[in-house]
Protein backbone atom coordinates (compact mmCIF):
# COMPACT_ATOMS: atom_id res chain seq x y z
CA UNK A 1 0.00 0.00 0.00
CA UNK A 2 1.45 3.50 -1.00
CA UNK A 3 -0.62 5.55 1.20
CA UNK A 4 -0.50 3.97 4.59
CA UNK A 5 -0.14 6.85 6.50
CA UNK A 6 -3.86 7.27 5.41
CA UNK A 7 -6.67 6.25 6.28
CA UNK A 8 -7.75 2.89 4.59
CA UNK A 9 -10.30 3.44 1.90
CA UNK A 10 -12.60 0.96 0.10
CA UNK A 11 -11.32 0.70 -2.94
CA UNK A 12 -13.89 -2.45 -4.31
CA UNK A 13 -14.77 -2.18 -8.08
CA UNK A 14 -18.68 -0.90 -7.10
CA UNK A 15 -17.15 1.92 -4.85
CA UNK A 16 -14.63 2.57 -7.94
CA UNK A 17 -17.45 2.22 -10.87
CA UNK A 18 -19.69 4.83 -8.25
CA UNK A 19 -16.98 7.52 -7.84
CA UNK A 20 -16.34 7.16 -12.00
CA UNK A 21 -19.76 8.75 -12.17
CA UNK A 22 -20.34 10.44 -8.87
CA UNK A 23 -20.57 14.05 -9.19
CA UNK A 24 -19.99 15.01 -5.59
CA UNK A 25 -17.48 17.63 -6.11
CA UNK A 26 -14.23 16.11 -4.60
CA UNK A 27 -14.66 13.04 -6.92
CA UNK A 28 -14.96 15.94 -9.82
CA UNK A 29 -11.91 17.31 -8.91
CA UNK A 30 -10.27 14.40 -8.58
CA UNK A 31 -10.77 13.28 -12.09
CA UNK A 32 -9.34 16.49 -13.07
CA UNK A 33 -5.76 15.30 -12.07
CA UNK A 34 -6.77 11.68 -13.48
CA UNK A 35 -7.24 13.31 -16.58
CA UNK A 36 -3.71 15.32 -16.27
CA UNK A 37 -1.89 11.74 -15.86
CA UNK A 38 -4.17 9.86 -18.47
CA UNK A 39 -1.50 9.94 -21.11
CA UNK A 40 1.78 10.28 -19.40
CA UNK A 41 1.41 7.97 -16.15
CA UNK A 42 1.76 9.21 -12.66
CA UNK A 43 4.79 10.39 -11.10
CA UNK A 44 6.59 8.74 -8.39
CA UNK A 45 4.14 10.95 -5.98
CA UNK A 46 1.52 13.49 -6.27
CA UNK A 47 1.49 16.74 -4.70
CA UNK A 48 -1.53 18.27 -2.98
CA UNK A 49 -0.81 21.51 -1.68
CA UNK A 50 -2.73 24.24 0.71
CA UNK A 51 -1.09 27.58 1.76
CA UNK A 52 -1.18 29.05 5.29
CA UNK A 53 -0.16 33.26 6.10
CA UNK A 54 0.89 32.90 9.25
CA UNK A 55 0.56 37.07 9.67
CA UNK A 56 -2.39 36.26 11.92
CA UNK A 57 -3.44 33.28 13.92
CA UNK A 58 -5.03 30.91 12.17
CA UNK A 59 -8.59 31.07 11.14
CA UNK A 60 -11.42 28.66 10.00
CA UNK A 61 -10.72 29.11 6.55
CA UNK A 62 -7.26 27.55 6.37
CA UNK A 63 -9.21 24.69 8.12
CA UNK A 64 -11.40 24.71 5.40
CA UNK A 65 -8.65 24.46 3.05
CA UNK A 66 -7.04 21.86 4.43
CA UNK A 67 -10.48 19.83 5.13
CA UNK A 68 -11.73 20.12 1.37
CA UNK A 69 -8.10 19.14 0.37
CA UNK A 70 -8.34 15.91 2.53
CA UNK A 71 -11.61 15.61 0.45
CA UNK A 72 -10.20 15.37 -2.91
CA UNK A 73 -7.87 13.40 -1.90
CA UNK A 74 -8.98 10.24 -0.84
CA UNK A 75 -11.78 11.04 -4.25
CA UNK A 76 -8.45 10.81 -5.76
CA UNK A 77 -7.51 7.50 -3.81
CA UNK A 78 -10.88 5.60 -5.05
CA UNK A 79 -10.45 6.33 -8.51
CA UNK A 80 -6.60 4.97 -8.40
CA UNK A 81 -7.29 2.19 -6.07
CA UNK A 82 -5.23 3.92 -3.62
CA UNK A 83 -2.21 2.52 -6.09
CA UNK A 84 -0.88 6.32 -6.34
CA UNK A 85 1.22 7.74 -3.87
CA UNK A 86 0.01 10.68 -2.08
CA UNK A 87 1.46 13.64 -0.17
CA UNK A 88 -0.64 16.59 1.39
CA UNK A 89 1.97 19.80 1.83
CA UNK A 90 0.64 22.37 4.40
CA UNK A 91 2.90 25.06 3.19
CA UNK A 92 3.32 27.99 5.48
CA UNK A 93 4.63 31.80 4.22
CA UNK A 94 6.24 32.27 7.57
CA UNK A 95 9.18 34.55 5.94
CA UNK A 96 6.42 37.16 4.80
CA UNK A 97 7.66 40.42 5.85
CA UNK A 98 5.50 41.91 8.72
CA UNK A 99 3.54 44.49 7.49
CA UNK A 100 0.78 45.41 9.59
CA UNK A 101 0.50 44.48 14.04
CA UNK A 102 -3.02 42.07 14.09
CA UNK A 103 -5.67 43.70 16.19
CA UNK A 104 -5.81 40.44 18.29
CA UNK A 105 -2.92 39.59 19.34
CA UNK A 106 -0.98 41.08 22.79
CA UNK A 107 2.34 43.40 23.38
CA UNK A 108 1.70 45.77 19.97
CA UNK A 109 4.04 48.07 20.79
CA UNK A 110 6.66 45.69 20.78
CA UNK A 111 5.80 44.32 18.04
CA UNK A 112 5.85 47.72 15.75
CA UNK A 113 9.54 47.41 16.44
CA UNK A 114 9.80 44.79 14.56
CA UNK A 115 7.24 45.60 11.41
CA UNK A 116 9.26 44.69 7.92
CA UNK A 117 10.60 41.97 9.41
CA UNK A 118 10.41 38.13 8.35
CA UNK A 119 7.60 36.37 10.81
CA UNK A 120 10.20 34.05 11.73
CA UNK A 121 12.20 36.88 13.04
CA UNK A 122 9.35 39.25 14.90
CA UNK A 123 9.47 37.64 18.62
CA UNK A 124 6.60 35.68 19.95
CA UNK A 125 4.00 38.20 21.39
CA UNK A 126 2.52 35.85 23.38
CA UNK A 127 5.13 34.15 25.45
CA UNK A 128 8.93 32.79 25.54
CA UNK A 129 7.39 29.36 24.00
CA UNK A 130 8.09 29.64 20.33
CA UNK A 131 11.09 31.59 18.75
CA UNK A 132 9.25 33.79 16.95
CA UNK A 133 5.62 34.79 16.14
CA UNK A 134 5.39 32.91 13.05
CA UNK A 135 6.63 29.83 14.54
CA UNK A 136 3.83 30.36 17.21
CA UNK A 137 1.24 30.67 14.55
CA UNK A 138 2.38 27.62 13.11
CA UNK A 139 2.53 25.72 15.98
CA UNK A 140 -1.23 26.59 16.24
CA UNK A 141 -2.09 25.73 12.87
CA UNK A 142 -0.22 21.99 13.21
CA UNK A 143 -2.18 20.99 17.07
CA UNK A 144 -5.51 22.02 15.29
CA UNK A 145 -4.80 19.84 12.08
CA UNK A 146 -3.32 16.93 14.52
CA UNK A 147 -6.76 17.56 16.58
CA UNK A 148 -8.41 16.28 13.65
CA UNK A 149 -6.46 13.66 12.54
CA UNK A 150 -5.55 15.22 9.19
CA UNK A 151 -2.39 13.35 7.26
CA UNK A 152 0.14 16.32 6.09
CA UNK A 153 3.28 17.25 5.97
CA UNK A 154 3.87 20.58 6.93
CA UNK A 155 6.95 23.21 4.95
CA UNK A 156 7.79 26.40 6.57
CA UNK A 157 9.14 28.96 3.80
CA UNK A 158 11.98 29.77 5.93
CA UNK A 159 12.87 26.57 6.23
CA UNK A 160 12.88 26.26 2.63
CA UNK A 161 14.37 29.61 1.72
CA UNK A 162 17.35 29.49 4.54
CA UNK A 163 18.12 26.10 3.64
CA UNK A 164 18.93 26.08 0.42
CA UNK A 165 16.16 23.93 -1.10
CA UNK A 166 14.30 26.84 -3.24
CA UNK A 167 18.17 27.85 -4.48
CA UNK A 168 18.20 25.49 -7.78
CA UNK A 169 14.56 27.67 -8.46
CA UNK A 170 16.05 30.72 -7.64
CA UNK A 171 18.97 30.66 -9.76
CA UNK A 172 16.33 29.72 -12.47
CA UNK A 173 14.27 32.92 -11.03
CA UNK A 174 17.57 34.78 -12.18
CA UNK A 175 17.48 33.26 -15.73
CA UNK A 176 14.31 34.01 -17.03
CA UNK A 177 14.12 37.54 -14.27
CA UNK A 178 13.26 39.45 -18.07
CA UNK A 179 10.24 36.89 -18.75
CA UNK A 180 8.84 36.69 -14.84
CA UNK A 181 9.21 40.29 -14.76
CA UNK A 182 7.39 40.84 -18.36
CA UNK A 183 4.77 38.67 -16.90
CA UNK A 184 4.37 40.76 -13.48
CA UNK A 185 4.45 44.32 -15.08
CA UNK A 186 1.37 44.82 -16.87
CA UNK A 187 -0.72 43.77 -13.59
CA UNK A 188 0.78 46.77 -11.54
CA UNK A 189 0.33 50.54 -11.59
CA UNK A 190 2.73 52.99 -12.67
CA UNK A 191 4.06 53.69 -9.81
CA UNK A 192 4.77 50.39 -8.91
CA UNK A 193 5.89 49.02 -11.67
CA UNK A 194 8.80 51.71 -11.39
CA UNK A 195 10.12 50.02 -8.07
CA UNK A 196 8.99 46.50 -8.85
CA UNK A 197 11.14 43.68 -8.39
CA UNK A 198 10.14 39.85 -8.15
CA UNK A 199 13.43 39.50 -5.59
CA UNK A 200 12.78 40.58 -1.95
CA UNK A 201 16.23 41.36 -0.63
CA UNK A 202 16.35 40.74 3.09
CA UNK A 203 18.44 43.91 4.44
CA UNK A 204 21.72 42.44 5.94
CA UNK A 205 21.82 46.01 8.41
CA UNK A 206 18.16 45.97 9.72
CA UNK A 207 16.81 42.13 9.12
CA UNK A 208 13.55 43.74 7.00
CA UNK A 209 12.43 42.62 4.03
CA UNK A 210 12.76 45.16 1.24
CA UNK A 211 10.82 46.44 -1.62
CA UNK A 212 13.06 48.28 -3.21
CA UNK A 213 14.48 48.00 -7.65
CA UNK A 214 17.27 46.24 -8.68
CA UNK A 215 19.98 48.12 -9.98
CA UNK A 216 21.60 44.73 -10.96
CA UNK A 217 20.42 41.17 -11.31
CA UNK A 218 23.59 38.70 -11.64
CA UNK A 219 22.05 35.25 -13.09
CA UNK A 220 25.87 33.63 -13.54
CA UNK A 221 26.67 34.85 -10.47
CA UNK A 222 23.52 34.55 -8.68
CA UNK A 223 23.32 37.76 -6.71
CA UNK A 224 20.84 40.85 -6.85
CA UNK A 225 22.37 44.65 -6.25
CA UNK A 226 19.89 47.27 -4.77
CA UNK A 227 20.19 50.37 -2.05
CA UNK A 228 19.71 49.11 1.49
CA UNK A 229 17.66 51.26 3.70
CA UNK A 230 20.66 53.40 4.61
CA UNK A 231 21.30 54.54 0.75
CA UNK A 232 24.36 52.17 0.42
CA UNK A 233 24.74 50.13 -2.76
CA UNK A 234 24.55 46.47 -1.54
CA UNK A 235 25.51 43.33 -3.53
CA UNK A 236 23.93 39.86 -1.57
CA UNK A 237 23.38 35.84 -3.01
CA UNK A 238 20.02 35.21 -3.68
CA UNK A 239 20.81 31.63 -2.27
CA UNK A 240 20.41 30.53 1.58
CA UNK A 241 17.43 32.97 2.57
CA UNK A 242 19.35 36.29 1.86
CA UNK A 243 16.12 37.51 -0.43
CA UNK A 244 12.33 35.69 -0.93
CA UNK A 245 10.12 36.26 -3.66
CA UNK A 246 7.32 38.90 -4.00
CA UNK A 247 4.12 36.95 -3.19
CA UNK A 248 2.67 35.62 -7.02
CA UNK A 249 5.88 35.11 -8.36
CA UNK A 250 6.47 32.81 -4.91
CA UNK A 251 3.61 31.05 -5.39
CA UNK A 252 4.58 29.59 -9.01
CA UNK A 253 8.08 29.08 -7.75
CA UNK A 254 6.77 26.98 -5.02
CA UNK A 255 4.46 24.85 -7.29
CA UNK A 256 7.49 24.52 -9.96
CA UNK A 257 9.72 23.53 -6.98
CA UNK A 258 7.32 21.34 -5.03
CA UNK A 259 5.98 19.86 -8.19
CA UNK A 260 2.35 20.51 -7.33
CA UNK A 261 -0.41 18.71 -8.74
CA UNK A 262 -3.33 20.57 -6.89
CA UNK A 263 -4.18 23.31 -4.97
CA UNK A 264 -7.33 24.84 -3.88
CA UNK A 265 -7.42 28.53 -3.41
CA UNK A 266 -9.92 31.45 -2.38
CA UNK A 267 -11.87 33.50 -5.22
CA UNK A 268 -9.98 36.59 -3.96
CA UNK A 269 -7.17 35.00 -5.96
CA UNK A 270 -9.21 34.55 -8.79
CA UNK A 271 -7.99 37.00 -11.07
CA UNK A 272 -4.55 36.12 -10.49
CA UNK A 273 -5.04 32.86 -11.75
CA UNK A 274 -3.76 32.36 -15.03
CA UNK A 275 -0.54 34.84 -13.63
CA UNK A 276 0.02 32.08 -11.43
CA UNK A 277 0.13 29.32 -13.92
CA UNK A 278 2.19 31.66 -16.88
CA UNK A 279 4.83 32.21 -14.14
CA UNK A 280 5.40 28.34 -13.15
CA UNK A 281 5.03 27.34 -16.99
CA UNK A 282 8.49 30.08 -17.89
CA UNK A 283 10.57 28.48 -14.89
CA UNK A 284 9.86 25.04 -16.39
CA UNK A 285 6.45 23.38 -15.18
CA UNK A 286 3.22 22.23 -15.19
CA UNK A 287 0.88 24.23 -13.37
CA UNK A 288 -1.26 22.44 -11.19
CA UNK A 289 -4.99 22.04 -11.00
CA UNK A 290 -6.88 24.58 -9.40
CA UNK A 291 -9.98 24.69 -7.25
CA UNK A 292 -11.58 27.92 -6.23
CA UNK A 293 -14.10 28.76 -3.45
CA UNK A 294 -16.14 31.13 -2.27
CA UNK A 295 -14.60 33.55 0.61
CA UNK A 296 -16.48 32.91 4.00
CA UNK A 297 -18.42 36.33 5.70
CA UNK A 298 -19.32 37.12 8.93
CA UNK A 299 -22.48 38.42 10.60
CA UNK A 300 -22.11 41.80 8.72
CA UNK A 301 -21.51 39.80 5.29
CA UNK A 302 -17.53 41.30 4.93
CA UNK A 303 -15.17 38.83 4.53
CA UNK A 304 -13.32 36.83 7.70
CA UNK A 305 -9.93 38.12 8.20
CA UNK A 306 -6.60 36.43 10.01
CA UNK A 307 -5.50 40.23 11.02
CA UNK A 308 -9.29 41.40 12.37
CA UNK A 309 -10.91 37.98 13.91
CA UNK A 310 -13.85 38.43 12.90
CA UNK A 311 -16.00 35.11 11.91
CA UNK A 312 -15.65 32.77 14.08
CA UNK A 313 -12.33 31.18 14.76
CA UNK A 314 -12.00 27.33 14.81
CA UNK A 315 -11.76 27.18 19.00
CA UNK A 316 -14.86 29.30 18.80
CA UNK A 317 -17.49 26.84 16.88
CA UNK A 318 -15.39 23.80 18.33
CA UNK A 319 -16.56 25.31 22.30
CA UNK A 320 -20.38 24.73 20.57
CA UNK A 321 -20.40 22.13 18.39
CA UNK A 322 -18.67 18.81 16.89
CA UNK A 323 -15.44 18.89 14.58
CA UNK A 324 -17.99 16.92 12.28
CA UNK A 325 -20.56 19.78 11.93
CA UNK A 326 -17.75 21.92 10.99
CA UNK A 327 -16.29 19.62 8.56
CA UNK A 328 -20.06 19.14 6.93
CA UNK A 329 -19.84 23.02 7.00
CA UNK A 330 -16.46 23.44 4.67
CA UNK A 331 -18.10 20.40 2.81
CA UNK A 332 -21.52 22.20 1.78
CA UNK A 333 -21.30 24.23 -1.57
CA UNK A 334 -18.04 25.57 -1.52
CA UNK A 335 -18.77 27.66 -4.29
CA UNK A 336 -21.11 29.37 -2.52
CA UNK A 337 -20.48 32.56 -0.34
CA UNK A 338 -21.16 31.34 3.17
CA UNK A 339 -22.25 33.27 6.42
CA UNK A 340 -19.78 32.10 8.99
CA UNK A 341 -21.39 33.07 12.26
CA UNK A 342 -22.47 31.68 14.97
CA UNK A 343 -25.95 31.02 14.17
CA UNK A 344 -24.94 28.44 11.42
CA UNK A 345 -23.72 26.16 14.20
CA UNK A 346 -27.22 24.20 15.37
CA UNK A 347 -28.19 23.45 11.70
CA UNK A 348 -24.91 22.02 10.32
CA UNK A 349 -25.04 19.98 14.08
CA UNK A 350 -28.71 18.18 12.79
CA UNK A 351 -27.99 18.05 9.24
CA UNK A 352 -24.90 15.97 10.16
CA UNK A 353 -26.53 13.48 11.74
CA UNK A 354 -29.13 13.41 9.40
CA UNK A 355 -26.92 12.46 6.47
CA UNK A 356 -25.16 10.04 8.87
CA UNK A 357 -28.64 8.16 9.55
CA UNK A 358 -29.24 8.11 5.62
CA UNK A 359 -26.38 7.09 5.19
CA UNK A 360 -26.61 3.00 6.43
CA UNK A 361 -29.97 2.50 3.84
CA UNK A 362 -28.25 4.54 0.84
CA UNK A 363 -26.65 2.43 -2.31
CA UNK A 364 -22.85 2.86 -3.32
CA UNK A 365 -23.95 5.74 -5.63
CA UNK A 366 -25.79 7.78 -3.05
CA UNK A 367 -23.23 7.19 -0.14
CA UNK A 368 -20.62 8.51 -2.09
CA UNK A 369 -23.00 11.83 -2.72
CA UNK A 370 -23.08 12.00 0.89
CA UNK A 371 -21.53 14.20 2.74
CA UNK A 372 -20.44 12.11 5.76
CA UNK A 373 -18.47 9.14 3.19
CA UNK A 374 -15.81 12.77 3.02
CA UNK A 375 -15.95 13.54 6.54
CA UNK A 376 -14.91 10.46 7.19
CA UNK A 377 -13.00 9.06 4.49
CA UNK A 378 -15.77 6.25 3.73
CA UNK A 379 -15.53 5.04 7.06
CA UNK A 380 -18.47 7.06 8.74
CA UNK A 381 -19.45 5.64 12.37
CA UNK A 382 -22.97 4.18 13.20
CA UNK A 383 -24.88 6.70 15.96
CA UNK A 384 -27.82 6.81 17.03
CA UNK A 385 -28.84 10.01 17.74
CA UNK A 386 -32.68 10.17 18.77
CA UNK A 387 -32.46 13.69 20.05
CA UNK A 388 -32.30 16.98 17.22
CA UNK A 389 -29.62 19.92 18.61
CA UNK A 390 -32.60 22.15 17.93
CA UNK A 391 -34.40 19.87 20.25
CA UNK A 392 -31.34 20.04 22.93
CA UNK A 393 -31.87 23.50 22.96
CA UNK A 394 -35.54 23.94 23.55
CA UNK A 395 -35.00 21.82 26.47
CA UNK A 396 -32.46 23.79 27.87
CA UNK A 397 -34.53 27.12 27.71
CA UNK A 398 -37.78 25.37 28.74
CA UNK A 399 -36.22 23.39 32.00
CA UNK A 400 -34.65 26.88 32.85
CA UNK A 401 -31.41 24.29 33.42
CA UNK A 402 -28.17 24.10 32.61
CA UNK A 403 -27.55 20.84 34.68
CA UNK A 404 -26.62 17.89 32.28
CA UNK A 405 -27.85 15.52 34.96
CA UNK A 406 -31.53 17.24 35.10
CA UNK A 407 -31.61 17.04 31.40
CA UNK A 408 -30.87 13.50 31.26
CA UNK A 409 -34.10 13.39 33.62
CA UNK A 410 -36.07 14.97 30.67
CA UNK A 411 -33.94 12.61 27.84
CA UNK A 412 -34.38 8.96 29.91
CA UNK A 413 -38.03 10.01 30.29
CA UNK A 414 -38.69 10.03 26.55
CA UNK A 415 -36.42 7.34 26.03
CA UNK A 416 -35.62 4.92 28.61
CA UNK A 417 -32.71 3.15 26.45
CA UNK A 418 -30.85 6.20 26.19
CA UNK A 419 -27.81 7.16 29.16
CA UNK A 420 -24.61 9.09 29.06
CA UNK A 421 -22.96 5.93 28.53
CA UNK A 422 -24.11 4.36 26.11
CA UNK A 423 -24.97 7.05 23.97
CA UNK A 424 -21.97 9.34 24.93
CA UNK A 425 -22.41 11.42 21.57
CA UNK A 426 -25.67 12.55 22.69
CA UNK A 427 -24.41 13.18 26.03
CA UNK A 428 -21.60 15.52 24.03
CA UNK A 429 -24.37 17.13 22.33
CA UNK A 430 -26.29 17.91 25.48
CA UNK A 431 -22.92 20.28 26.38
CA UNK A 432 -23.17 22.08 24.03
CA UNK A 433 -26.16 22.89 23.74
CA UNK A 434 -26.13 24.16 27.23
CA UNK A 435 -22.58 26.14 25.97
CA UNK A 436 -24.30 27.51 22.88
CA UNK A 437 -27.78 28.55 24.57
CA UNK A 438 -26.15 30.26 27.56
CA UNK A 439 -23.88 32.27 25.07
CA UNK A 440 -26.53 33.18 21.94
CA UNK A 441 -29.71 31.87 22.95
CA UNK A 442 -30.43 33.17 26.43
CA UNK A 443 -29.25 36.65 26.30
CA UNK A 444 -31.47 37.27 23.10
CA UNK A 445 -35.02 35.08 24.47
CA UNK A 446 -37.48 37.45 24.51
CA UNK A 447 -41.04 36.28 25.09
CA UNK A 448 -44.35 38.45 24.33
CA UNK A 449 -47.41 38.13 24.87
CA UNK A 450 -50.19 35.79 23.29
CA UNK A 451 -52.89 37.80 21.31
CA UNK A 452 -56.76 37.28 22.16
CA UNK A 453 -56.95 34.25 19.62
CA UNK A 454 -53.29 32.48 20.67
CA UNK A 455 -54.55 32.67 24.33
CA UNK A 456 -57.46 31.50 23.56
CA UNK A 457 -55.77 28.25 21.43
CA UNK A 458 -53.14 27.64 24.26
CA UNK A 459 -55.74 27.67 27.04
CA UNK A 460 -57.62 24.64 24.66
CA UNK A 461 -54.24 23.00 23.92
CA UNK A 462 -53.12 22.55 27.73
CA UNK A 463 -56.67 21.13 28.58
CA UNK A 464 -56.22 18.66 25.63
CA UNK A 465 -52.63 17.70 26.11
CA UNK A 466 -53.34 17.38 30.33
CA UNK A 467 -56.21 15.00 28.58
CA UNK A 468 -54.54 12.63 26.64
CA UNK A 469 -52.64 9.39 27.96
CA UNK A 470 -49.18 10.30 29.59
CA UNK A 471 -46.24 8.72 27.36
CA UNK A 472 -48.40 10.03 24.23
CA UNK A 473 -45.45 9.99 21.47
CA UNK A 474 -44.47 13.03 19.39
CA UNK A 475 -46.27 12.49 16.57
CA UNK A 476 -49.86 12.64 18.81
CA UNK A 477 -48.84 15.58 20.52
CA UNK A 478 -48.25 16.65 16.99
CA UNK A 479 -51.32 16.34 15.71
CA UNK A 480 -53.11 17.19 18.60
CA UNK A 481 -51.24 20.72 18.56
CA UNK A 482 -52.42 20.69 15.05
CA UNK A 483 -55.76 20.51 15.51
CA UNK A 484 -55.82 23.01 18.09
CA UNK A 485 -54.69 25.34 15.37
CA UNK A 486 -56.79 24.55 12.94
CA UNK A 487 -60.28 25.13 15.67
CA UNK A 488 -59.22 28.24 16.61
CA UNK A 489 -58.95 29.75 12.79
CA UNK A 490 -55.25 29.93 12.07
CA UNK A 491 -55.41 30.09 8.88
CA UNK A 492 -51.29 29.96 8.10
CA UNK A 493 -50.51 27.14 10.85
CA UNK A 494 -46.72 28.34 10.76
CA UNK A 495 -48.15 31.17 12.40
CA UNK A 496 -49.84 29.44 15.18
CA UNK A 497 -46.86 27.19 15.65
CA UNK A 498 -44.70 30.29 15.59
CA UNK A 499 -47.13 31.70 18.17
CA UNK A 500 -46.31 28.55 20.72
CA UNK A 501 -42.43 29.47 20.69
CA UNK A 502 -42.07 33.20 21.05
CA UNK A 503 -45.01 32.57 23.88
CA UNK A 504 -43.60 30.03 25.53
CA UNK A 505 -40.11 29.63 25.00
CA UNK A 506 -38.84 33.55 23.45
CA UNK A 507 -38.25 32.28 20.73
CA UNK A 508 -39.11 32.43 16.60
CA UNK A 509 -38.69 28.92 15.48
CA UNK A 510 -37.91 25.51 17.10
CA UNK A 511 -38.54 21.94 15.94
CA UNK A 512 -41.55 19.73 15.90
CA UNK A 513 -43.77 21.65 19.03
CA UNK A 514 -44.76 17.62 19.89
CA UNK A 515 -41.88 16.29 19.40
CA UNK A 516 -40.74 18.90 21.51
CA UNK A 517 -43.42 18.11 24.00
CA UNK A 518 -42.91 14.29 23.99
CA UNK A 519 -39.24 14.84 25.07
CA UNK A 520 -40.04 17.72 27.82
CA UNK A 521 -42.90 15.63 29.17
CA UNK A 522 -47.06 16.25 28.76
CA UNK A 523 -47.72 17.32 32.24
CA UNK A 524 -44.31 19.72 32.15
CA UNK A 525 -45.58 21.27 28.89
CA UNK A 526 -48.77 21.77 30.38
CA UNK A 527 -47.48 24.01 32.94
CA UNK A 528 -44.83 25.91 30.74
CA UNK A 529 -48.27 26.62 28.81
CA UNK A 530 -50.20 27.70 32.11
CA UNK A 531 -47.24 29.91 33.33
CA UNK A 532 -46.92 31.38 30.22
CA UNK A 533 -50.12 32.55 29.99
CA UNK A 534 -50.37 33.75 33.66
CA UNK A 535 -46.69 35.71 32.70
Amino acid sequence: MTNSAFPPLDTSPQIVEAAQASKAWPFEEARKIVKRYARDGYPSEVVFETGYGPSGLPHIGTFGEVARTTMVINAFRVLTQDKVAVKLVCFSDDMDGMRKIPDNVPNQDMLTQHLGKPLTDVPDPFSNEHDSFGQHNNARLMAFLDQFGFTYEFASSTDYYRQGKFNDLLMLCAQKYDELMAAMLPTLGEDRRATYSIFLPISPKTGRVLYVPMKAVNADEGTITFDDEDGAETTISIKDGNVKLQWKPDFSMRWAALGVDFEMYGKDHQNNSNLYDKMCRILGARAPEHFIYELFLDDKGEKISKSKGNGISMEQWLSYASPESLSLFMYAKPKTAKRLFFDVIPRNVDEYFQHLAAYEGQDEKARLANPVWHIHAGSPPKLDMPISFAMLLNLVSASNSSDKATLWGFISQYDSTATPQNNPKLDELVGYAIHYFEDFVKPNKTFRAPTDQERAAMEDLAARLAAMPEGSDGEALQTETFSVGKDHGFENLREWFQALYQVLLGADQGPRFGSFAALYGRDATVTMIKEALAR
